[in-house]
This record gives C-alpha cells, sequence and structure tokens, in this order.
C-alpha cells in the first residue's frame, strides 16, 4: 500500500499535519510536490504531498482516498524549502507551500490554466482546390479567403491572425473535415512586455579586479559553492561579474537565479542578461498577468529557461541544477516579505544555495553590517571606466534653508545647481523620502491637526487631487478649507513631499521636463518603467521620487543628485537607522557622474555630524561599517544576536492585554536562558485596531524560534487569542 503524507493548503495555526491518504493504483505517478484534491472532514480541499511511505501510523480501513491528482506542482528540494520556511520563520506549512507551488494554485485547487490556440496549416488537396480555380468545388466566400490566406503566406497561421482578417472560428474545422487544411492545437507561452531604461547593454572586457571575483567564482562552483560578498563601489561593474557567473554556472550544465530588490529594476536586469543570453532567461514578479506567471514559471520548471530574474519570491523559481544566486543590492529592505510568511529572501537564498551546493553572491556598494561581518568579501574598489566618484557636498539646513522662505525645501546651492541645468544641459535625480505635497496639515489658530480615524498618524496633504491621506490604511478625505474646530482659513502644509518639491522644480527648471516616480505617479503594470522611460528618452530633465530614485538605475548623462532631508531616516526609533541612512546616501549618489561630463552629489540635512553623513559624503562603507559593528557589538544587536517580534492586535483592548500578557508568560516558560522577552509594549494604532509588541533578542538563534513557534502554537489552540491578529516576524528588518 502507497501513503501520500498530505499538508492541506489551509492556514490555521492550530492545524497538525501532514494526514496520511491511501493512494489507488491509478495514482502511481504521485510524487513529493504533486498537488492532490483531498476530502477533508466536510470539505474538499487542494494539499501538497509531502513524502510518501509504505505504511500509515493508522489502520488501512481509517484511509481515504484522494479525490484527484491535480496539475504536477513543486519538485521535493522546493517542497523542503517551503517547509523550511514555514518553520524558520514561525509561519504555517501551509503558507510556506504555497510559495513554492505554481502560480495560480490556489487553496480550492484551481490553477491557471495553459493557454492554447489553434494553427492552420495548407494541405495539398487544399492547394489543389485553389488552383483549380473556378472549376474547383464549391467554396464560400470566407472558405476561399482562408485558403488564400495560407497559401499567400506559405506556412501555418493561427486561427487568431486568420480571425484578424475576417476568418470565423467556425470557418477552419469546416475545412479541416474536407481535408482542405490541417488543424494544431499547441500551448501558447504568454511572455511579458520587456522594455529596457538607461544604459544599452554592452559587453566590456573584465578588468583586473572582475576577472579575479569571477575566477574565485568559478572555482566555487566547481567546490561545492561558498557565500560572497562582492562590495564594489557604484560603477564597478558588478552586474557583469554576475553575468560572467552566470555563463560559468550555464556552461556546467547549472542554472542561476537574479534576484532585485524592486519590480521597476526587473526589466533593466533582464535586458542585460537577455542580450547575453537569449532565450534562456524567465522573469517572475507580481506585476506579471496570472497567465504570464504561470507560463514563465512553466519554462523554468521544463528546463526551457535556465536564468531567473525577479523581486525576492523568485527565489523560490523552480530552477534545477541550480549553481548560482545572485542578490543585487543585498542591502535593501525590500528583501523582507511583509506578510506571512515573513521571510528573508537574502536567508532564503543562503539556504537554498547550501542545499544545492550553489554559489551565493551578494552584491552591493553598501553591504549591510550582518553580510560585512559573515560572509567571504571580493573588492572591486573602482570604477570600470577609471572615473573618479562624484564630489559630495554636505549643506547644513539646520537654521533654516538659506534664501528664506522663498527657498521652500531647496538650499540655496541646490536650487543654484538645478537652474543651471537650464543651460548646461544634462540631467539630475532628486530624492525626498516623502510622498504627498506635504507630511500634515494643521490650524495655525488653534493648533488643531489633521489625523487619521483609524490609524495614530496625520494624514498627508495630496494636492492634485485635493485630498488627505493616510499612507497606512489608505483612509482619504477632501483637503478642507477651514478648521472644523475653531473655524480659522488660516491653515498650515508643514514639511515637503515629493509632489510639492516636484512643483518647486518644475518652476525652476522650466522649461525642461521634471518626472515624479513614486507610487503615486507610477501605479499600473507599467507604472515604474513609463516613468523611467520618459526620464532616459528625454534630453534634459530632473527626476523626483521617494527611494524608488536611488535604487540601481543607470544613466550616464545624470550629472546632479541631491538628496533632501538625509537625516529623516536617522529620526526613526529603530537601531538599524544609521545603516539605512548611509545606504540611502551613497546609492543615491552613486546614480551621479557615470558619463563623461562626471557629477555632482549635494546632500541637504540638519545633522551634518553625524557619522552615516560623514562617511557617506566621503565614499567610505569600510570605516562607516567599522563603527557600526563597535556600536552594535556593544549593545549586543544583530550580527551579534538575534530578534524575533510578535504583533498583536485587536479592536479590543481589554482582549488584546489578556493576549499579549499570556503570549508573554509562555514565552518566559519556554525561552532559552540566551534569550530575554521585552514587552509587551504599545504600538501606534493601525486600520482601527490597538496593537502591543514583544521582542524576544536572544543569542542562540535555533532554540529561540522554536521557543517562539511554541508558544505561539499554544495560544493559537485555546480560546487565549480568540478576537486577535497574531503575527511573528523573525529578523525583523
Amino acid at each position: 500500500m502507497s501513503i501520500a503524507k498530505v499538508e492541506p493548503l489551509l492556514t490555521a495555526r492550530a492545524l497538525r499535519g501532514p494526514f496520511d491518504y491511501r493512494l489507488p493504483p491509478a495514482m502511481d505517478r504521485v510524487e513529493v510536490g504533486t498537488v492532490l484534491l483531498v476530502p477533508f472532514g466536510r470539505r474538499r480541499v487542494a494539499g501538497v504531498v509531502v513524502e510518501l511511505a509504505e505504511r500509515s501510523r493508522l489502520p488501512a480501513e481509517r484511509l481515504v482516498e484522494p479525490i484527484a491528482a491535480l496539475e504536477a506542482g513543486a519538485s521535493a528540494e522546493l517542497v523542503r524549502l517551503g517547509l523550511w520556511v514555514a518553520s524558520e520563520y514561525c509561519s504555517t506549512p501551509a503558507r510556506g507551500l504555497e510559495l513554492v507551488l505554481p502560480p495560480g494554485t490556489g487553496r480550492g485547487g484551481a490553477q491557471t490554466k495553459a493557454l492554447r490556440q489553434t494553427w492552420a496549416e495548407l494541405t495539398p488537396a487544399g492547394s489543389a482546390v485553389l488552383a483549380q480555380g473556378s472549376g474547383a468545388p464549391r467554396l464560400g466566400p470566407v472558405q476561399r479567403r482562408a485558403l488564400g490566406l495560407l497559401a499567400e503566406a506559405g506556412t501555418e497561421l493561427g486561427a487568431a491572425q486568420l480571425a484578424a482578417s475576417g476568418v470565423g472560428r467556425e470557418t477552419l474545422p469546416r475545412l479541416e473535415r474536407r481535408g482542405l487544411v490541417r488543424l494544431e492545437v499547441r500551448e501558447v507561452a504568454r511572455r511579458p512586455r520587456s522594455g529596457a531604461v538607461g544604459a544599452p547593454p554592452r559587453r566590456v572586457e573584465l578588468d583586473h579586479d572582475q576577472r579575479a571575483a569571477v575566477a574565485r567564482v568559478t572555482a566555487a562552483l566547481d567546490g561545492g559553492g561558498a557565500e560572497i560578498l562582492l562590495y564594489g563601489v557604484t560603477g564597478s561593474g558588478k552586474t557583469e561579474v554576475y553575468l560572467a557567473a552566470a555563463q560559468a554556472a550555464l556552461e556546467r550544465g547549472r542554472g542561476a537565479i537574479v534576484l532585485v530588490p524592486e519590480i521597476g529594476l526587473t526589466p533593466q536586469t533582464v535586458a542585460r542578461f537577455a542580450s547575453r543570453f537569449a532565450g534562456r532567461v524567465a522573469v517572475l514578479h507580481s506585476r506579471l498577468s496570472a497567465g504570464e506567471r504561470r507560463d514563465e514559471w512553466q519554462r523554468l520548471r521544463r528546463g526551457e529557461a535556465r536564468i531567473c530574474v525577479g523581486p525576492r519570491s523568485a527565489v523560490f523559481a523552480p530552477v534545477g541544477g541550480l549553481g548560482l544566486i545572485v542578490v543585487d543590492e543585498e542591502h535593501d529592505s525590500s528583501y523582507k516579505q511583509e506578510s506571512d510568511p515573513r521571510y528573508d529572501a537574502r536567508e532564503v537564498a543562503a539556504r537554498r544555495a547550501r542545499d544545492a551546493g550553489a554559489v551565493l553572491i551578494c552584491g552591493t556598494a553598501t553591504p549591510r553590517p550582518e553580510s560585512w561581518e559573515r560572509l567571504e568579501r571580493l573588492e572591486l574598489p573602482r570604477r570600470v571606466d577609471g572615473a573618479e566618484l562624484p564630489a559630495v557636498e554636505v549643506l547644513d539646513m539646520r537654521f533654516g534653508a538659506p534664501g528664506g522662505a522663498a527657498a521652500g525645501p531647496l538650499h540655496e546651492r541646490t536650487r543654484t545647481a538645478l537652474a543651471a541645468l537650464r543651460q548646461t544641459g544634462g540631467k539630475a535625480i532628486v530624492l525626498v523620502n516623502r510622498r504627498g505635497w506635504s507630511p500634515h496639515l494643521a490650524c495655525r489658530s488653534c493648533g488643531h491637526v489633521w489625523r487619521c480615524p483609524g490609524c495614530d498618524v496625520s494624514l498627508v496633504v495630496h494636492r492634485a487631487e485635493n485630498r488627505l491621506r493616510c499612507h497606512h490604511c489608505g483612509h482619504a478625505e477632501s483637503l478642507p478649507g477651514s478648521c472644523g474646530s475653531c473655524g480659522s482659513v488660516t491653515l498650515a502644509r508643514a514639511g515637503a513631499g515629493s509632489e510639492r518639491v516636484e512643483s518647486v522644480i518644475a518652476e525652476l527648471v522650466d522649461p525642461l521636463p521634471v518626472f515624479r516616480l513614486d507610487s503615486d505617479s507610477s501605479s499600473g503594470a507599467d507604472g515604474h518603467l513609463r516613468v523611467l522611460s520618459r526620464f532616459s528618452d528625454a534630453r534634459n530633465g530632473v527626476l523626483v521620487g521617494t527611494q524608488m530614485v536611488a535604487k540601481g538605475h543607470d544613466f550616464p548623462d545624470v550629472v546632479l543628485a541631491a538628496v533632501l532631508d538625509a537625516d529623516a531616516t536617522l529620526r526613526f526609533p529603530d537601531f538599524r537607522a544609521e545603516e539605512r541612512t548611509f545606504a540611502l546616501v551613497s546609492q543615491l549618489a552613486g546614480r551621479s557622474g557615470r558619463g563623461e561630463r562626471g557629477g555632482r552629489v549635494l546632500v541637504q540635512t540638519l545633522a551634518p555630524e553625524a557619522a552615516a553623513i560623514r562617511h557617506a559624503a566621503a565614499h567610505d562603507a569600510a570605516g562607516f561599517l567599522a563603527g557600526e559593528l563597535a556600536r552594535r557589538r556593544e549593545l549586543a544587536y544583530p550580527p551579534f544576536s538575534h530578534l524575533v517580534r510578535i504583533e498583536l492586535a485587536s479592536a479590543q483592548e481589554a482582549r488584546l492585554e489578556f493576549a499579549a500578557a499570556g503570549v508573554r508568560g509562555r514565552l518566559d516558560a519556554l525561552l532559552p536562558e540566551s534569550a530575554t522577552a521585552l514587552g509587551p509594549a504599545r504600538r501606534f494604532r493601525l486600520r482601527g485596531r490597538e496593537r502591543r509588541q514583544i521582542v524576544v533578542k536572544a543569542g542562540e538563534r535555533a532554540r529561540t524560534v522554536v521557543a517562539v513557534r511554541e508558544a505561539v502554537e499554544a495560544a493559537a489552540s485555546t480560546a487565549e487569542l480568540r478576537g486577535v491578529n497574531l503575527a511573528v516576524d523573525v529578523d525583523p528588518q
């Protein structure tokens, strides 16, 4: 008797699987990773086979058979990875397995289907009929048109092409029955639209440092794998190393995964890899249609594509014989998933590379302290074009913008540099790390501040749409003309967001075009690409935006980069604040001066003496990391400890307090001696729910994660969490 151990795709924490099902002889091809439709209580649910066995702990007569085997799912390797993610990040097996299954596999078992299209080809009999002219057997005008189109093409045509010329779908089967055409139904691959922006792909000779890096990667491919930090200044040619490493992997019959931090960077990276490896590159990301995701996934699974490019979820791509995983811009926080399971794609990549004996390359100009401390380092110390890094000027904003109120959010030197573009030409990138017109609206008379009714945050002014918006829950209301508390019409719009900065700069550089890149201006499937393409195609202009503008773009004609309010991230209550500030300033500085004209960087800040600002201005990553690691070692922060955050939320505060105290009590009983629990502490209200947070700080990761998981599962098996949402975040960012 064959037994399939199945994890139902149900996400209840109290569910203890896998569950045994008896396989009938007709299902002899079922294997680990197959998706089955199984009876589960009174329901029919999809489940994933996680193990095959000869016997069950239950008597055979108590086992039931699956209802049906659905489309083949993930490989055994990916099933193991999905279950590891569920365990490591305190999630459920169902959520971990959903990460590795074919796109469209739902909890009801439905999957996105293949797209099939009918193709028609003229037979010899059809050619003979056309040659007979008026003496041919009787044909209707549409039938004759169909045969004529096929004869003119000299090859097969798709039914959709013929339909566009007035040949209805019912015509082709009639011609087939008469033996005049041959029809064949084939699966049609839905390929994502491609479009590159920035510098065109070009093949260059590797310099000495790049060749040394490739040699080390190649040796690691032959030697069982390695985990490498490729640290190189901006413009040092890290992508060329990735391309050469991928070539080496392919030559050894192995595949590669290339991760990028943002969907907006995918077209650029795909273009570079596609130009080198035509037809062997697939792309996976959330903005593809369901059909495109399904077909790209299947191309990888069948081995038609051997390289996958995409953001964090592409780490689960079904690339067989994996030899290389690249994590580009590895410092970027977007590699951390913010919903359950809250995995870190960098850690998943490391796990997958170790299991496959593959090489992991984490590349960046601004390494994370964790990577700097733990990984083998390879350095690219200079730009490939031999140019110096752009000069960085720090502008002190502590006493207001020189030039008075008229200067607005811009320092006088920033205004002068931008205005000069009208005469000198060239492009500029300006980063302001806030969306909207201004961060909040207040009454000058009584001090009333407009706040979100569901969240403990201020509403943001969006002037173009005449609305106030909450950037946490999406609540929106009309922009008021007067104060509802005192009736005053003297309302203050404090601070500046990307919308206001765009307006100020547009007036300053007129008639040059100004483009804005943030989540408000780049909505839709190709939003990022549309904005970046317009900026790339323009002869001159300014790109204004949030963090999106600093991430890996390569525009050789950018001669000026400016960061407004560079120390904003330093004011966050976050032990990573220094690291984030250094990376943000350094990364934007790297967008300038990639062409023959060189470049210039202006950094506006209220904290000109902050270590992160000083080291970024000096392009000194090593100096910054030395100080940052010393600080973290003294305070026992990662990488010298591990953190786990447990967040509880409920609309009922009394129930929330009870649940938080219960979870804390269970933790105290289960945590190892090396771990300390802090809290529960109050967090700001979000979407109408009160929140509490417990943070566990530990020297030993594995035992701590096990203890947290046991505490949470124990609480979930009782009424303790009724009406309370609980989320666990291992290694929170």
